[in-house]
């Protein structure tokens, strides 16, 4: 009888065991999303259900009613800067993503909870910021839940979520021209200077172009080999009207990009000095 029982013992034991170790698949698989956005990051968890033939947005998803915009866990999103949403700053931190999912008009609202699951979790007073937006039909089915980060420029980026056939988007800016002036400002203070970086970013956005070339000339002299600087600084002389100039500095840059067989940089000289003949 002892011997009856230990067998038992041990049959639940494996059997529990086997329990223990058996993985299936998610019906939700969760997704991570980072995306590197103006001086900092935007991340996003979600997880992301299927339409699995079912009618989603009015039945699935209720319309009118708040949504934890995914599946199983709260859907989160984190800015490692700060960032601007419905013209309201929104600081560096961790936040939940919810949604009202309507007919004509969603409300996404970003949250301070960032453990809502269900309607009765979620509490108005807790929002950072609402913003109403109107549905748009997709062209093609989007099977899997999909939240992204599209449309990046230095300072801009829009939000997407996309199921079904049913799209939103929700604009994102931040600022960086006052933060990298105020890096540029303190790094000069020291004795490495980033002429090169600091040049660069004069000339691409709109800043004083005789600075800039004043910089890109002293790229030049630490580093006279570097063809890459020749060549922006080229660009900055055709932006001042100095075209001969220019030229001498594309063709100084095409010569040295030669020796380094380096062939993106060959046509982009050619490319140039074709629009300074």
């Amino acid at each position: 009888m002892k011997y009856f029982f230990s067998l038992i013992a041990v049959g639940i034991f494996f059997l529990n065991g086997i329990s223990q170790q058996l993985r299936t698949p998610q019906p939700s698989p969760s997704q991570t999303v980072k995306q590197d956005f103006g001086l900092g990051t935007i991340e996003i968890n979600y997880s992301r259900p299927g339409v699995r033939g079912r009618k989603i947005f009015g039945e699935v998803v209720p319309f009118g009613q708040v949504w934890r915009t995914g599946a199983n866990s709260a859907t989160t999103i984190s800015f490692s800067d700060e960032v601007i949403v419905e013209g309201v700053k929104i600081p560096a931190g961790k936040y939940g993503l919810l949604t009202i999912p309507d007919v004509t008009e969603w409300t996404v609202i970003i949250s301070k909870q960032t453990d809502v699951t269900s309607p009765d979790d979620y509490k108005q007073d807790q929002d950072v910021v609402r913003v109403k937006t109107k549905p748009v039909s997709l062209s093609s089915k989007v099977e899997n839940f999909t939240i992204a980060v599209d449309q990046l420029s230095n300072t801009g980026c829009t939000l997407t979520i996309q199921w079904d056939l049913t799209g939103v988007n929700v604009p994102v800016t931040t600022e960086i021209d006052s933060k990298v002036m105020k890096q540029i400002e303190n790094i000069f203070i020291k004795d490495n200077r980033p002429y090169y970086g600091a040049a660069y970013y004069y000339m691409e956005n709109g800043k004083d172009l005789n600075q800039a070339l004043t910089w890109f000339n002293k790229a030049v002299e630490s580093n006279p080999n570097a063809y890459w600087v020749h060549y922006q600084k080229a660009r900055c002389l055709q932006k001042m009207g100095k075209k001969k100039e220019a030229m001498e500095a594309s063709m100084k840059s095409l010569e040295l990009a030669r020796k380094d067989n380096d062939q993106a940089y060959i046509n982009n000289n050619l490319k140039l000095q074709a629009e300074l003949k």
